[in-house]
């Protein structure tokens, strides 16, 4: 993903997708002042987007979730589709934080979702860890998610019966994952290395056969390694 800068990030080369001009130059122009971040592209439509990402080969892409014509789901599921290895990282903006598009982009592989009204560091901080690896949500936009999985059924998922198999560690960074913590954060409350955490991460996903963050979370809910805050 390009060469280090300060010996610290990567730069990673970002495609902007939003239909409104003003909110698509004001992300760039955002971008384009942080050292570590480049702007390989504009898209105005979610056909642009599939047509630049193809041929910029970005490692993150800003897409916004609602776009004229192929909206920003179908968008990012072309993308997905038609991209080699790596595939780029995918982070929706929404307007809303109850906008019913999040879990179809959830689906098709999206790998994050902020509100556009977050703050530009904010955003910055989510780019890097989306383009290292990472899943990130805006905790209103969790929320929509935990509740989402919470109205479908889980066959899988019956009381605590599901983490009889986890180690005790697992069971930590399940909970964890369920506040919404990234693998940084989860690393600092249990002083250990990300590394660590991402070997327990993985062996947790992959006793609960699962294929998502998001579905982790949902997990520590059903379960009630977490519990609701109404």
């Amino acid at each position: 993903m390009g060469t280090k800068f300060g010996g610290l990030h990567k730069m990673t080369r970002v495609l902007v997708v939003d239909d409104q001009v003003l909110v698509r130059s004001g992300l760039s122009a955002l971008l384009r002042a942080t050292p570590d971040l480049e702007v390989c592209g504009e898209a105005a439509t979610g056909e642009e987007a599939v047509e630049l990402a193809a041929g910029r080969r970005p490692d993150v892409i800003l897409m916004d979730i609602r776009l004229p014509g192929l909206d920003g789901v179908a968008a990012t599921e072309r993308i997905l589709a038609a991209s080699d290895e790596p595939k780029p990282r995918i982070i929706m903006l929404t307007t809303f934080d109850l906008d019913e598009l999040v879990y179809a982009a959830l689906r098709v592989g999206a790998s994050g979702f902020l509100l556009k009204e977050t703050p530009p560091e904010r955003l910055f901080t989510a780019i890097r860890a989306i383009a290292d690896g990472e899943m990130l949500f805006a905790p209103t936009v969790t929320r929509r998610l935990i509740d989402t999985y919470l109205r479908c059924p889980s066959p899988d998922v019956d009381g605590d019966g599901p983490l009889m198999s986890l180690t005790n560690r697992e069971r930590d960074v399940l909970s964890l994952v369920g506040q919404g913590l990234s693998n940084p954060e989860i690393a600092d409350r249990l002083t250990v290395t990300i590394a660590t955490v991402k070997t327990h991460l993985n062996r947790m996903m992959a006793k609960l056969d699962l294929s998502s963050r998001a579905q982790a979370v949902a997990v520590a809910y059903e379960t009630g390694l977490v519990h609701i805050r109404r």
